[in-house]
């Protein structure tokens, strides 16, 4: 094997943790994901630093957290990258797909890029044509999207649940993957390869075509139940919320307060369908990647940027600090190099990947990355990973009520704190895994939330010292 492998980083949008067979979830249909954990390396408490899409992958292809890059909600501001690093260090690096900077078509390094982006977008960058509007221009077909989704009778009560009734390739996972093998088997073979691949899905709407869709509605699905005690129990930030995303639909998705058992797992079935749907393709990039002499050396890299509530909580989509949200799936797979159906329990972040492919590639990694190498992980036997984990969130179109939201997590407690707010979450998570018990006020714990208080303290200072000489060119 080369002292710079290809690399293959597969980036999915909104996927949960529980979504993969493979990693315990029997009603999944996963199979070529499944392969990638037997043959490789899971990571099973990797968090994402971020509560949204822009600043977590700012983040995750920066090596810092987001209040140290100021990306803190989506289109806020970012045009490079340690894929820079990449690029000078002799690899060929190409994005096909998903990578939600802003602007959408900003280089960040890359040789090339083949952007798609949201599959409803609204808020930001609603009339750019990325590459499958375009095709879908050409081929006369006109986009599923929230204007046409609001004409259906039914679309208040779907929570974004809706049948891809055009053509299954001009599905946008499915043009996206497709894309990518076109790329793989026609560009001229470059080595060593950095290759991005981002679906948009299981981003919502949740659109799989009827034929995935079938097998997950004829499931039991888990679907956690949400008591009233649990809401009042909520900050009001998050109160807050739940009645706007009821009152403005984003992203196709008309919330409901109460949604009814039916509703809540015909949404659950078509978001784990786009799941499988995204399964399918990464098969087909194997292959692709096997045909043109990639990929025995290569590593492969599947995450995705954050999780989704599926309405547990009483939540739509993100925003939230749950570990629905915060903990992804993260795999590594490259037989021969590291060991195949290993599992690291240990806490990581998931920037925390950067500088493990830049000392994968043969890269010098920048010294004030706030960013710890996973490569240890891949590699050691013994890897103790990070004691505690962090999220954040600011202000936004969608959490409206709060002006920053902090998460500090080690492998037994969570801490939720808001900016200026007397409220806030804490959570044992040895006796209370499903998050349900807020005991933030409860006088019996408050030895622990003042202990989780200051390493979130120390963390911000450490923080702030540890970067403050991290150049501003680089945000």
């Amino acid at each position: 094997m080369s002292k710079q492998p290809n690399i293959i980083f597969i980036i999915t949008d909104q996927q949960r943790y529980d979504t993969i067979a493979a990693l315990g979830y029997d009603y999944m249909d996963t199979p070529n994901l499944d392969r990638l954990v037997k043959e490789g390396v899971h990571f099973e408490q990797c968090h994402v630093t971020a509560a949204s899409c822009a600043p977590a992958r700012a983040s995750l292809f920066k090596g810092y957290y987001p209040h140290t890059t100021g990306i803190l909600k989506n289109a806020d501001l970012w045009r490079r990258s340690w894929i820079e690093l990449l690029n000078d260090a002799g690899y060929h690096c190409t994005n096909i797909g998903k990578m939600h900077t802003w602007p959408f078509n900003s280089s960040v390094g890359f040789h090339e890029r083949y952007v798609v982006e949201n599959k409803d977008r609204y808020l930001e960058g609603r009339y750019y044509f990325d590459e499958w509007d375009k095709a879908l221009r050409f081929r006369g077909l006109v986009k599923q999207q929230r204007e046409l989704y609001r004409q259906l009778p039914d679309y208040k009560e779907s929570l974004g649940a809706f049948d891809w009734n055009l053509p299954e390739d001009a599905h946008p996972d499915v043009f996206v993957g497709d894309m990518a093998t076109h790329w793989i088997r026609n560009y001229p073979k470059s080595d060593p390869l950095f290759l991005q691949i981002g679906f948009p899905g299981p981003h919502p709407p949740y659109d799989p075509t009827p034929e995935y869709a079938a097998p997950y509605m004829a499931k039991e699905l888990p679907i956690k139940e949400v008591t009233q005690e649990e809401l009042d129990s909520q900050p009001p930030a998050f109160k807050a919320m739940r009645i706007h995303n009821v009152e403005v639909d984003h992203d196709s998705v008309v919330h409901q307060l109460n949604p009814s058992p039916e509703a809540r797992h015909r949404q659950r079935a078509y978001y784990l369908a786009n799941v499988t749907m995204i399964d399918k393709k990464v098969g087909e990039i194997c292959e692709a990647l096997e045909e043109q002499g990639y990929l025995d050396d290569s590593v492969i890299i599947f995450t995705s940027d954050h999780g989704d509530c599926m309405t547990d909580h009483g939540h739509s989509q993100k925003w939230t600090m749950y570990d629905d949200i915060t903990r992804v799936p993260l795999i590594v797979w490259s037989p021969g190099r590291f060991d195949a159906g290993k599992v690291v329990t240990s806490l990581v972040q998931q920037m925390d990947l950067g500088p493990a492919i830049l000392e994968l590639a043969g890269c010098e990694v920048p010294e004030t990355l706030e960013a710890e190498s996973l490569l240890p992980g891949l590699t050691d036997e013994e890897f103790a990973g990070r004691d505690y984990v962090f999220a954040e969130q600011a202000k936004d179109n969608i959490l409206t009520d709060a002006d920053f939201m902090t998460m500090v997590r080690n492998q037994d407690w969570k801490l939720v704190h808001f900016l200026d707010e007397p409220h806030g979450q804490l959570f044992d998570l040895k006796n209370d895994p499903e998050e349900v018990k807020n005991l933030w006020d409860d006088p019996a714990h408050d030895a622990k939330k003042q202990e989780m208080l200051a390493v979130l303290r120390e963390w911000r200072i450490r923080s702030q010292y540890q970067t403050s000489s991290w150049c501003a060119e680089w945000r």
